[in-house]
């Protein structure tokens, strides 16, 4: 039996190993010290410093240049036709990331291009599933912003209702108190069913759209 030959590692392969998984600012700083070399690595070292890269980028908050970096990763997931990593699928996991940090830099749009993408790929997803209803949930449509200008109108015609009350009909026409009273009510309520109606219709529509749309999916898939 021929003896067992250790596997090689560069130089800088073993300084990156000797820092903490956890230690995200200096990953960030070894890799961008030696990005030229590590570029030269083999693929399968240069695949780990990478990933580990963006794993920091998106730990520390730097979510703009996460997005231009996890579109590197995607690409040599695809180009070298990875699919686990660490014992997960490595092209949801970046892709999930990616739609963190569209969401984090309130490019929605973009955030919901890049879930339903994952859910795609995977309709049982449930974290994208999800994801996706509170993207689309920021995303509010026209009806919402007018029953949100309609609520705010309505509880300054009311806050003026209140004044008026106070300053002229409780001291000179207390009799007209009780309908005055009733007015100022009835338009402080209209607001707050303005607000919470369109809020809620709009998250009732964005969950129907969205399982909808996972449905769509899953027949795609023939699941």
């Amino acid at each position: 039996m021929p003896p067992i030959q250790p596997t090689y590692h560069s130089r800088i392969f073993r300084d990156f190993k000797e820092i903490e998984e956890s230690n995200h600012r200096r990953i960030i700083h070894f890799y961008e010290g030696q990005e030229g070399q590590i570029r030269g690595l083999d693929f399968e070292e240069y695949f780990e410093l990478l990933m580990a890269y963006v794993n920091g980028l998106f730990e520390v908050g730097y979510h703009q240049k996460h997005l231009l970096m996890v579109e590197v990763a995607i690409g040599e997931v695809i180009a070298q036709n990875v699919r686990l990593y660490k014992g997960e699928d490595v092209l949801e996991r970046l892709l999930f990331r990616k739609a963190a940090s569209h969401y984090r830099c309130l490019q929605y749009d973009a955030c919901d291009h890049t879930l339903k993408e994952l859910v795609r790929i995977n309709p049982f997803h449930t974290d994208a599933a999800a994801f996706l209803k509170k993207c689309l949930r920021r995303k509010e449509p026209r009806f919402v912003q007018h029953a949100k200008a309609l609520s705010i109108a309505a509880f300054l015609v009311a806050a003026l209702v209140i004044a008026f009350e106070v300053l002229l009909v409780r001291p000179f026409y207390e009799v007209y108190a009780k309908d005055v009273e009733l007015s100022r009510n009835g338009v402080f309520a209209l607001g707050c069913l303005s607000l919470i109606g369109g809020l809620l219709i709009h998250r009732w529509r964005v969950s129907q759209k969205v399982e909808a749309f996972v449905r769509r999916a899953r027949a795609a898939k023939g699941a």
